[in-house]
């Protein structure tokens, strides 16, 4: 936890906050403070700044509280993630979030087995949880939006126009000559398949929508690994 987050309802007056649980857990475990320490703090969905700690028991920590910075930007990014297998998930959601994606779409792909979307990984809360966890890592405070798509054709036809608008249009699928291209400056639009990747129908339903497809070069990565090199690729240093 680079970062503690606090969220409304932990304020006790406008300039301090009280916090138990798995965060009081980590201050007092793995960074080992106590009273008159200062920690990074952030506002979920606000500013980032510093935590003085008042009070420190079992129960609670009691800290004052200011904020003087921004939150990092979010990358310029709508992320078209085929759904993962629920093991994946959790990891896959924590790295998005921490590499700055702020607009994510989990969609359905044949290769996606039905039974990924029975998992209880995707429950708003769960995935709430992983987004936190991405947050913390990463020294942001920023949520990311999240959205579940079930219907491949219907998405990529209704919807996925107006998402990716304006933007330039990228699907990763490895049997292509296009290699993916780096530090690019606009809007984004990335769509990655599941384990095996989109079908041939699937990525010609995109290349219709405009998408072009790139690859990473020879070697077959797992999308937990191709996300973050892909992230990296397009938006290095950001």
């Amino acid at each position: 936890m680079n970062l503690v987050l606090l969220e409304t309802a932990d304020f006790i007056a406008p300039d301090r906050a009280r916090l138990d649980g798995r965060r009081l857990q980590h201050i007092q475990q793995v960074h080992r403070a106590g009273a008159g320490d200062s920690l990074r703090i952030g506002l979920l969905d606000g500013q980032i700044g510093s935590g003085r700690i008042c009070e420190l028991n079992d129960d609670f920590a009691e800290l004052q509280v200011e904020f003087h910075r921004d939150p990092p930007p979010g990358l310029p990014l709508a992320l078209i993630l085929a759904l993962p297998r629920p093991k994946m998930l959790k990891r896959t959601i924590q790295h998005a979030t921490a590499l700055g994606v702020k607009k994510l779409y989990l969609i359905n792909a044949y290769r996606v087995e039905k039974s990924y979307w029975q998992t209880p990984w995707l429950d708003g809360d769960k995935l709430r949880e992983q987004c936190l966890l991405g947050l913390e890592q990463a020294v942001d405070t920023r949520m990311p939006q999240i959205e579940l798509r079930k219907r491949f054709k219907p998405f990529v036809e209704d919807e996925l126009p107006a998402i990716a608008a304006e933007s330039r249009k990228l699907v990763a699928h490895p049997v292509t000559d296009t290699p993916c291209p780096v530090d690019i400056t606009s809007p984004t639009t990335l769509a990655i398949g599941p384990e095996g990747g989109f079908i041939p129908y699937e990525v010609e339903k995109l290349q219709e929508t405009g998408f072009d497809a790139v690859h990473l070069g020879p070697r077959i990565l797992r999308v937990e690994t191709a996300l973050p090199v892909l992230l990296g690729r397009l938006f290095p240093g950001r």
